[in-house]
């Protein structure tokens, strides 16, 4: 079966900023921020958390469903998803609404300011799961509008199929109450290791009490990995050992960050939607987040199944 990919749509601008950020910040004066970053390099690509998981899980041979809202101004990204067979027959189009726009700027740290307009994602709800009526055996929630993420986690779980609660930059905007609901019954619930602290002061709860609501708990730590470890949910997911220190896998280069958790996220799914074991779909999702750092772009990912395939049977021994 399918997997059906809740989250934004979006166009990045990505820029790149040759300093640190640190230096440009006077830090008794922060209430007073007027701050302006000459970015000689710019780009424009096709994003969105939605977007880009998708588009990963083609690289990995399956057919998501993307299940999101657009705006009118889609154009040459629908061409693109064409182009890379992203399916759109679920996408809503709101003709008096823009697409979301993300403008990114990176700087010598990998560190990254991002400006968001929402555009249509602000009434992606109005994209509903009982709108899909093909089978899929697991869905994720990315970062959407809130009402959209509520509801989709809901209906999910409802539906009985794999949650995966991936609230992401999307976590300021929910109160504790309504972050506690989606993510109690997941199947997963997925963050980087900011989102993480985050979750825990939001909540007030910390890793046992987390873990216990959820079929399993995922924090990336970009450079360092991430960490898997089984929850008090019983979902049906397989896991090898009770707790995982997933290691890196370093890149020929680092090139652009924008989009690496999506890349992970895609892997995670996949062993999900194929019945492996959690360590495989971390470890794959290892994998994918190294091949996209080094390329610019979040949608830059230009391998088939077969050489991705190779490349993790090169790396650990044994292929997925």
């Amino acid at each position: 079966m399918s997997v059906l990919v809740t989250g934004s749509v979006a166009v990045d601008h990505i820029m790149n900023f040759q300093d640190h950020f640190r230096n440009h910040f006077v830090s008794d004066k922060l209430e007073k921020l007027n701050v302006a970053f000459h970015v000689p390099s710019m780009s424009k690509q096709f994003g969105g958390t939605g977007g880009n998981i998708a588009f990963n899980l083609r690289r990995l041979g399956i057919d998501p469903i993307l299940l999101a809202s657009v705006g009118s101004d889609l154009g040459a990204y629908a061409v693109w998803m064409d182009q890379h067979g992203v399916r759109r027959d679920h996408l809503r189009v709101l003709e008096d609404e823009y697409t979301a726009a993300a403008f990114i700027t990176t700087d010598e740290s990998n560190n990254q300011i991002i400006s968001f307009h929402p555009g249509a994602m602000d009434r992606a709800h109005e994209a509903r799961v009982s709108d899909v009526t093909e089978p899929f055996s697991v869905g994720i929630v990315s970062p959407n509008g809130r009402q959209a993420m509520i509801e989709y986690a809901r209906d999910l779980k409802a539906r009985g199929v794999h949650c995966v609660v991936d609230p992401g930059q999307g976590l300021p905007i929910l109160e504790a109450e309504e972050l506690l609901t989606a993510l109690t019954g997941a199947s997963v619930y997925i963050v980087n290791d900011y989102e993480w602290e985050l979750t825990r002061q939001k909540t007030g709860l910390d890793e046992d009490a987390i873990a216990e609501r959820v079929g399993a708990l995922v924090i990336t730590r970009g450079e360092e990995g991430s960490f898997l470890r089984r929850g008090g949910h019983d979902a049906g997911l397989r896991m090898e050992v009770d707790r995982l220190d997933v290691a890196p896998i370093e890149a020929p280069e680092v090139v652009d960050p924008t989009g690496c958790g999506d890349s992970y996220r895609a892997g995670l799914l996949y062993a999900i939607a194929k019945d492996l074991p959690l360590e495989t779909g971390a470890r794959l999702g290892s994998l994918m987040g190294s091949l996209k750092v080094a390329r610019r772009g979040p949608q830059s990912i230009d391998l088939e199944l077969d050489e991705i395939r190779s490349l993790y049977e090169k790396e650990y021994g044994e292929s997925f």
